[in-house]
């Protein structure tokens, strides 16, 4: 972990010593010690610090001048302001500046010593509430992980496996399957659980930050560097760092993350010196990293570095015997939010949604599920409730041999538009415009349509030039 930078600023030699010699105690603290208050003042513009420790009155600068000017650079500095004579004034004076707290000379050494510890500590908890503000993070969608159907099984089985063990993990899955939920359980179910547990949108953080918030930045590395700020990595210390959409980091940060995550250690931007990192990491994808590697968009090595155990997670279409288990296990959840009463599900509403192909996944049917609650008036859940293009598309799974109504609809929906679109290009003579214009749609869903039905403009313009 890196130290706490502390800064004491005493003219009194002694009295400087002192000081010294009690905060050596503390394991994870770097002390400098400086009896010129113009030399303290030159450190605080040129350097990042997370406590001032100041005398009040001092020749050259006083402590309250010292305390406007490390607030001037470093607005989260932490502040203790020290005094032999104390006085009403210089305690509301320093207040407003935001020293943290005020002690009075000669103080004991315990009090001395546990002050500085509250500080260190609330100055770190400040950093840690900062990160976690700015952090961009998905909402957890769901408390527990729900499946009896054996591709999902197979998966909580394999977590119980690897979830106590230190290796890196790559999970993989299409958008929507539960990747995050699956690094969440792995978490939960490892000896990290008591620590933090950072999830990271590796997508969602504009190329230009990406740096600095993975391993920090000391004030002044770049334009708007204000203060000293904490990266992902740092605060994942000791917990487990759960990298979402790592196949979305640009090539330049792939080199720096698996040097990083080969050595443990991490370098703040604009920082000189290199900080320990214990880190569990858990990474997910919805690309396939085998075809980026060839098209030279992901690091081959990045790549062997985390698929040290992969977890495939099926999409929701290859696993339909849990899609009626989602469905009650949502149902049951967003009636309770929305105080409705007990919401039952018509048979034909499981039979319509477990055909459905859910190409969003898990994500998709909770939202399908969240709008038909809305929508509904009734105790019971119907056909007519759901969306018109979940009924349209869903595939009528029974025993028998004839073609029931969805599937009958969508083929009579098909050779409708195909003969359609057809009458229509021979009344234009493959003009498209023309064409758009007396079907009332836009240029670019006729051209969609005319792909969809494999119908080519050029040739019914051949057939009128003929």
């Amino acid at each position: 972990m890196a130290k706490y930078r502390t800064l004491v600023v005493e003219n009194e030699s002694g009295m400087l010593e002192v000081c010294g010699d009690i905060l050596g105690k503390l394991p994870d603290v770097e002390i400098s010690l400086e009896r010129s208050s113009v030399r303290a003042a030159e450190l605080l513009k040129e350097q990042s610090w997370d406590l001032l420790i100041t005398d009040i009155r001092m020749p050259g600068i006083t402590g309250i001048e010292l305390l406007r000017i490390a607030r001037e650079y470093d607005s989260g500095i932490a502040a203790l302001i020290m005094t032999a004579f104390p006085s009403v004034e210089t305690a509301v004076e320093s207040m407003k500046l935001g020293a943290a707290d005020y002690i009075t000379k000669p103080f004991l050494p315990g009090d001395f010593l546990s002050t500085v510890k509250r500080l260190l500590e609330n100055k770190r908890l400040h950093e840690e509430h900062s990160l976690l503000r700015r952090q961009v993070e998905r909402p957890y969608s769901f408390g527990e992980m729900l499946g009896k159907s054996a591709p999902m099984l197979k998966i909580f089985q394999m977590i119980q496996q690897v979830a106590p063990t230190t290796a890196d993990i790559l999970i993989t899955g299409e958008t929507g399957t539960g990747k995050e939920l699956i690094a969440r359980s792995i978490h939960k179910n490892s000896n990290r659980d008591d620590q933090r547990f950072v999830p990271v949108d590796c997508g969602a953080i504009p190329d230009d930050l990406l740096e600095s918030e993975f391993f920090g930045h000391e004030r002044g590395a770049f334009t708007g560097a204000h203060a000293r700020s904490l990266g992902l990595m740092e605060f994942a210390n000791e917990g487990t760092l759960f990298l979402d959409e790592i196949g979305e980091l640009p090539v330049r940060l792939q080199a720096k993350l698996l040097r990083s995550l080969q050595e443990r250690r991490i370098r703040r931007v604009g920082g000189n010196s290199e900080i320990d990192v214990d880190v569990r990491v858990v990474a997910a994808t919805a690309r396939d990293l085998e075809k980026e590697i060839e098209l030279g968009n992901f690091r081959s090595d990045l790549f062997y570095r985390i698929n040290v155990i992969r977890i495939e997670i099926p999409p929701l279409r290859d696993r339909s015997q849990d899609i009626p288990l989602l469905i009650r296990h949502f149902v049951h959840q967003y009636a309770a939010e929305m105080n409705r009463e007990t919401v039952d599900i018509h048979p034909e509403v499981i039979e319509i949604m477990t055909g459905y192909k859910w190409p969003g996944n898990v994500r998709e049917l909770q939202n399908i599920v969240k709008r038909f609650l809305a929508i509904s008036r009734t105790n019971e859940i119907r056909s007519e409730d759901l969306p018109d293009e979940i009924v349209a598309n869903a595939i009528h799974r029974s025993d028998e041999s004839e073609p029931g109504f969805f599937e009958l609809r969508e083929e009579q929906i098909t050779t409708f538009e195909r003969e359609y679109l057809n009458d229509l290009l021979q009344k234009h003579g493959g003009d498209i415009t023309m064409a758009s214009k007396d079907a009332h749609l836009p240029r670019g869903t006729l051209y969609r349509l005319l792909t969809k039905h494999d119908l080519t403009p050029a040739d019914f313009r051949a057939q009128t030039d003929a």
